[in-house]
Formats: structure tokens, sequence, C-alpha cells
């Protein structure tokens, strides 16, 4: 799907906190796929790089230590980390680092299909608008591709493209927070 083809899925009910230095954004957002299909696609490197602005250099579906690999506006590899695995409760929860950052991602079946909570524990002061717009991004991407139609991933300046200066913005406003900076 190409940038003027693209309409962003309604803004979801995000939340911030802070915790000590953390900034801590979460993020709900329910997909109308199994459990089972979501856990795949937040677990698989495969199918990772289709939709968020990262793999992974191995299956993050069980504890341990990986490699997270960035990726650039093309989709190639950008840059790597080392990263933890610390939970990994199949089709229910995934808690790993990202970065000095720490992903929690939490599915639920519903009716219909998956309730998904992810929460981005940040170090980064003043970015909770740019999470949310860039997660954003990442769901209806994700959405995109478990529906069939991938268009994926919207990484880095491409982001602007599909609206993420609006979003920023619009859950800045959600929020009641100044908007991120990033460009």
């Amino acid at each position: 799907m190409s940038a003027q083809q693209y309409q962003p899925s309604d803004l979801s009910d995000v939340t911030v906190s802070v915790d000590g230095d953390d900034t801590v954004v979460t993020f709900p957002r329910t997909l109308p796929y199994p459990v089972d299909q979501v856990w795949a696609a937040v677990t698989d490197p495969e199918m990772l790089a289709q939709w968020s602005p990262y793999t992974a250099d191995r299956d993050l579906s069980s504890v341990g230590e990986a490699v997270i690999i960035m990726l650039s506006e093309d989709g190639s590899p950008d840059m790597s980390l080392p990263v933890s695995v610390r939970v990994a409760e199949e089709a229910r929860r995934l808690e790993h680092e990202w970065g000095p950052d720490e992903l929690i991602w939490e599915l639920s079946p519903v009716e219909g299909g998956t309730h998904v909570v992810l929460t981005q524990r940040s170090r980064a002061e003043g970015m909770a608008s740019a999470l949310a717009a860039g997660w954003h991004l990442c769901f209806d991407v994700l959405d995109a591709l478990l529906a069939g139609s991938p268009f994926g991933p919207v990484v880095g300046a491409k982001a602007r493209e599909y609206g993420w200066d609006d979003l920023n913005a619009r859950y800045a406003r959600q929020l009641g927070i100044g908007e991120s900076e990033v460009w």
C-alpha cells in the first residue's frame, strides 16, 4: 500500500506514566486475528521484518540471549543490539530488551481476535507521543500483513510519508503532553 492509499486507524487508548527515570508508554490494540497468529508475528524473525522496525537473529518465543536487528527504511539490516528475552509465555506474554528500553507484549484472546497490550519502558525523555505514533503505524502494518495485504515495514523518515507527524501531534493532544521532536 502506498503512503497515498494508507489511512491510519483510529487512535488507541495509549497511556503514559513515569516510573523513576523511565517513561512508560502502554499501547493497547485489538486485532481481528487468533492469538497464535499474533504471537507468531511478534516472535518470528521473518514476520517481524515485515511489519516492525526490527527483526531478530532467532525466534523470540524462548527465554535467552538474542540479537535485535534494527531495519533501515528499505528493510535492510541497519544496526544490531544484543538483548535478553526474559519472559516468553507462549501466546500470552513476551518481555525483552530493545536497546536500553524494554518491550512487554501481553496477548489475550477476545471474541473475534486478540487484545494486545504493548508496554515500552523507555529512558528517552519527551518521546511518548513519538513512541505512540510509531507503534500505531507498526500495528496498522501488522494488521495489513495478517489480513494478507502486506506493505511494510514503515521505518525511519519513511514514516512521515504515512502520517507520522499527524499521529505524533494527535497522540500528544490526547495525552495532554508536548509533541515529541524527532527530526
